[in-house]
């Protein structure tokens, strides 16, 4: 494990990495060194908190009107998480490696792998612009009369009024999480710390789900309490929900893949303990 916070490039002889098996109930790990994380680096955790809540203060406030807006705009704000979350990768990997925290530092963390990542936020834009897509065409199909305002959506999910509409709104959504969850659970740590490609980062991130069902699917529901926490106080809460999640996928990575193993040393059964 490196101690001086930067990035390894790959190696040319560099193989796929191990992808470690871990317990169902390791995210409530991640989770706990994610706090700690919290904990070690107040201010610049804070920071990134209070961007995420601000962001969608002001969603609501601009487009408080539009229920559609607001709705698909907030999906968008979660499948796109995993690079807005990049910064935060960056302290968690300060802190790992006993250096002090920089907030200056983590706004550039992207520069460290610029080709990778700037690919990987293409695809996850590509995404989000068909999820718009869909999401609209979802509101104007059920949706006959003027789109209702928060307030008269709100009404109808709690009395389970139109469940058509819902359905299929959350119905469509669920699949664009998923799959932007299993391409992206650890890609983005994974292209900020090993200089890879996206291509590479997205088969680690699929074969981390492959190898740990279980545990993903767990993570999976904590990620989504915890958003959904979020969006429940609108917004507010991300203060706390989002950095956290930010740091526990940090810890996420480190836990699930291993180092990238020359070949060399691969063919010569060369084996190396888990970081």
């Amino acid at each position: 494990m490196r101690t001086d916070g930067e990035a390894a490039p790959e190696s040319p002889h560099f193989t796929f990495p191990a992808i470690r098996q871990v317990e169902a109930a390791r995210p409530f790990a991640w989770l706990q060194r994610g706090f700690a994380d919290m904990r070690a680096q107040p201010a610049a955790s804070a920071f990134y908190g209070i961007c995420f809540a601000g962001m969608g203060v002001v969603l609501l406030l601009v487009f408080h009107f539009a229920v559609d807006y607001t709705s698909t705009l907030a999906m968008g704000f979660m499948l796109l998480g995993p690079f807005l979350c990049i910064g935060l990768y960056d302290l968690s990997r300060q802190h790992e490696a006993a250096s002090p925290a920089s907030l200056r530092r983590s706004l550039v963390a992207w520069r460290e792998n610029p080709g990778g990542i700037g690919i990987y936020v293409l695809i996850l834009t590509v995404v989000f612009l068909v999820w718009a897509r869909a999401s609209l065409v979802t509101f104007a199909l059920f949706e006959t009369h003027a789109m209702p305002t928060w307030g008269a959506f709100l009404v109808q999910l709690a009395a389970m009024q139109n469940v058509g509409f819902i359905a299929a709104f959350f119905g469509v959504g669920l699949v664009f999480a998923i799959v932007v969850f299993a391409f992206s659970v650890v890609s983005i740590p994974y292209l900020l710390d090993r200089r890879a490609d996206a291509i590479t980062a997205a088969a680690v991130s699929v074969m981390s789900l492959v190898r740990n069902p279980a545990a993903m699917l767990v993570w999976a529901m904590l990620i989504a309490l915890l958003i959904g926490i979020g969006l429940a106080t609108a917004y507010l809460a991300l203060v706390i929900t989002g950095p956290l999640i930010g740091h526990a996928t940090w810890h996420a990575y480190r836990d699930l893949v291993g180092p990238s193993v020359p070949e060399a040393e691969s063919a010569a059964g060369i084996s190396r303990a888990p970081t």
